[in-house]
């Protein structure tokens, strides 16, 4: 029941190219910072990754698609990130834009063991209709675009069809979490980790704080370690933040 790893490294060992990962956090809130930079030096390319946002240029998974190691990512919003705007308009970059709150109900389901769902969200756009260019070639030329989807009424209001996410691995940082996998988000930072812990078929949390099994209030657990497989503990993890604003 000691989920407990030594080092991030050692957490990540098994991650091979080609591996997908959903990473939780919200612009740089709550984002597994030590886990991707220890998935930075490992050297592994080809990612594909699911994530509300994909860092900014320098931190976060944006350190990941500056050095070229992801080939395509599902995510809500990209606006914090030239890297990333440069590579998909040259081609380099497959990118798969969702609905924020489609985004978070398809990492959800795919915890919960829900293949599909309908939600009206997107119907009478591109989201339903097709045609979002997911990838261009060099000459600036959509090369892939998405498919049009299914839509069903139900009382009277058009859904599309949706389908759960599931992903090879899930990082994700917590602010306590003990030797069994439970894990408490502080605060905004409950954001997208819970849905990513669960969507992971092997989910790797750092954790400022390690506790003892039985230290945590079962009713403040806000991931059950019943979703977790290891535990990193990382005290010292580093916080930026994405926009600084000051008075004039």
């Amino acid at each position: 029941m000691n989920k407990v790893v030594d080092s991030a490294q050692s957490a990540l060992g098994d991650v091979a190219n080609g591996s997908s990962m959903a990473v939780g956090g919200f612009g740089l809130c709550g984002i597994p910072s030590a886990l991707l930079e220890a998935l930075l030096q490992r050297g592994v390319t080809d990612l594909q990754t699911v994530s509300n946002n994909c860092g900014v240029d320098d931190w976060g998974l944006g350190t990941l698609l500056a050095a070229k190691r992801i080939r395509r990512t599902t995510g809500s919003y990209v606006g914090e990130n030239k890297e990333f705007e440069r590579q998909y308009l040259a081609g380099e970059l497959e990118v798969e834009l969702v609905p924020q709150g489609t985004l978070a109900e398809r990492l959800r389901a795919g915890g919960a063991g829900i293949p599909a769902f309908f939600t009206p969200a997107g119907v009478g756009t591109q989201v339903a209709d097709g045609g979002l260019v997911w990838r261009y070639d060099r000459e600036g030329k959509a090369v892939v675009s998405s498919p049009a989807k299914e839509i069903r009424v139900f009382g009277g209001v058009a859904h599309v069809l949706e389908f759960a996410i599931r992903t090879d691995f899930a990082l994700v940082h917590a602010r306590v979490g003990d030797r069994h996998g439970n894990l408490i988000y502080e605060e905004s930072a409950q954001n997208f980790n819970p849905l990513c812990a669960v969507a992971g078929r092997i989910t790797v949390a750092e954790v400022e704080e390690l506790v003892e099994p039985g230290e945590l209030d079962p009713r403040c657990v806000h991931t059950p370690g019943i979703f977790v497989q290891r535990v990193v503990h990382t005290p010292y993890v580093e916080k930026r933040i994405e926009r600084r604003t000051v008075r004039s």
